[in-house]
């Protein structure tokens, strides 16, 4: 990864976006139905993209939300539908537009009764909420974000009444049917003007803060966050979750800073990411400028991206800690101290998360769920109970209620973010001194995720990669003991392949949205055998894009 100067920097003005020009080009460019690029397109976390590049514009808000009116009369969801949205700028257009569509289609839906922004966990709480105990007339959701992307892009995210990512069957009938709108012109599509929307008598306002914040006590030991006197800090970096954690502060009676509470569409008091771009990423170190420079004044410190489903934690003895460290110590505590889950609940993580997870899940008796990279994996596990806990190693994580029983089924980095507090005062020691004691018993893993080049034709390859093709027997001086193509938890296919030796392993994945492949490895050796490893990694996968252009694959 080649790091830009401009890396860990405030952004200067003149880079900033011009938010004036991105929403004339949402309402004025029409995608091209032909071109891939302009198409809608879910990928694990819904559809995205910049109306810059007429990838995210009115046609395809209004496409996505009608198809998403026909799934849910076709599978008779009835029920009210949650409706929120972040702070990036293509967000409020983009509301309207669903807005529009859904009080045509006489769609109840529930939107802020503040008007304010709403956290995707908060979205997956008040679809379980209503859904509890029924059977019919469920409720389901929508969430209007692009997560921690840049400025200019938007996103768009359906939330079946599982409350969950949906699946993939899902969001296949919804992107097809958005994309045969949008080759008609819409044609098909119902709207009413935005101004009869908000006078609908569908529409109706529900107090998502209060009903989120006033249940966080049956997740997250807030009792003993206070009482202890645990010194908080918490940056929303301009997100959806801006105005809930006064709400919490106050509620909860515990001692915690809001650091900043700006909301600014340009988000211009971020630092740059690792590509001089701007980008709400808080496991990022240099997104994460403002908060480190803060850590001396807090126990402990968090922040949040901008539709707070991810966690960044800051701890005195470590700083900003890598998602995959904290998901470990997380796993750690919360099995030792969650006395009312089922004995048999499992640990859940993803592929390419950390195999330091395995070796905590090992020592706690407790099963393994390793699955492809999506929390869509995690929803049913979660639901009945039989997973605890479920990460992934971009720092997206939830887990069980107190008593054992669903909390979210999608991310909520708010309540990680509180369990770095909880840990902090139960233990005496903030997360980052736990996992360093998990190092001493475990090994110190070195872990990092670089991307390489690769076309949309290598991607293919990529993605029906085997093990006899890949034709490798030893990794950085070890022999190869797996080379899996399928997810060990499911059975479902990681898209790419997980190559593993006794001390290390690497995973390759083919980007979603850029023409590059994602490397993911780990070495319990060392930062040499990583780089080792990775070094490898890449030998293979082009040694294979090459036998495909000579035909020899």
């Amino acid at each position: 990864m080649n790091v830009s100067p401009l890396a860990g920097k405030p952004v200067d003005q003149s880079q900033l976006l011009d938010v004036p020009r991105l929403i004339t080009a949402y309402y004025s460019l029409q995608p091209d139905a032909d071109n891939p690029a302009e198409r809608v397109s879910f990928g694990t976390s819904g559809h995205r993209g910049s109306a810059f590049d007429a990838a995210f514009n009115e046609a395809h808000i209004l496409a996505i939300s009608q198809a998403i009116c026909l799934y849910r009369k076709s599978q008779n969801i009835s029920g009210p539908l949650y409706l929120g949205m972040d702070t990036h700028a293509l967000s409020v257009p983009a509301f309207a537009s669903a807005l529009e569509v859904l009080a045509a289609n006489g769609v109840e839906t529930m939107v802020d009764s503040a008007g304010g922004y709403t956290p995707t966990p908060a979205i997956s709480h008040a679809i379980l909420t209503y859904n509890r105990g029924r059977k019919s007339g469920l409720a389901d959701g929508i969430v209007i974000t692009p997560s921690h992307n840049p400025p200019p892009d938007g996103g768009f995210k359906y939330n079946p009444p599982s409350a969950g990512p949906a699946d993939t069957a899902v969001t296949d009938w919804i992107q097809n049917t958005a994309n045969d709108f949008l080759k008609t012109k819409l044609d098909g599509v119902q709207r009413v003007p935005y101004s009869r929307a908000l006078t609908s008598a569908t529409l109706h306002r529900h107090d998502y803060i209060s009903a989120y914040v006033g249940d966080l006590g049956n997740v997250v030991d807030m009792e003993s966050i206070r009482s202890a006197g645990v010194r908080v800090g918490i940056d929303p970096l301009g997100g959806a979750a801006v105005h809930y954690w006064p709400a919490v502060i106050e509620k909860y009676g515990i001692k915690a800073t809001v650091v900043s509470d700006v909301v600014d569409p340009t988000f211009r008091f971020m630092t740059a990411d690792w590509d001089g771009k701007i980008r709400m990423d808080c496991s990022s170190p240099y997104a994460m400028v403002r908060l480190l420079a803060m850590r001396d004044r807090f126990d402990v410190a968090f922040a949040n991206d901008t539709d707070a489903d991810r966690h960044g934690i800051v701890t005195r003895s470590s700083g900003l800690m890598n998602p995959n460290h904290y998901l470990a110590a997380a796993i750690s505590y919360l099995f030792r101290n969650r006395p009312r889950w089922r004995k048999d609940a499992a640990v859940g993580k993803t592929v390419v998360s950390s195999s330091m997870i395995d070796r905590v899940a090992a020592s706690l008796d407790r099963k393994l769920i390793e699955t492809p990279v999506g929390f869509k994996w995690f929803v049913d596990g979660l639901i009945d109970g039989s997973v605890g806990f479920c990460g992934e190693e971009s720092a997206g994580a939830s887990f069980l209620r107190l008593d054992g029983t669903v909390w979210t089924t999608d991310k909520d980095g708010l309540i990680l973010g509180l369990l770095a507090a909880e840990i902090t005062a139960r233990a005496g020691r903030d997360p980052g001194a736990l996992y360093n004691d998990l190092t001493r018993e475990f090994g110190a893993p070195a872990y990092e995720r670089i991307d390489a080049p690769a076309t949309l034709a290598q991607k293919e390859i990529l993605k029906k990669l085997t093990p006899e093709k890949l034709d490798a027997h030893e990794l950085a001086g070890e022999k190869i003991l797996k080379a899996l193509t399928v997810a060990p938890g499911n059975g479902a296919a990681i898209g790419g392949i997980k190559v593993i030796a006794e001390s290390g392993w690497f995973a390759a994945r083919p980007s979603g949205t850029e023409e590059v492949y994602k490397i993911y490895a780990e070495s319990f050796r060392g930062v040499d055998h990583l780089h080792q490893i990775q070094a490898e990694a890449q030998e293979l996968i082009a040694r294979v894009f090459k036998q495909a252009e000579t035909g020899k694959v």
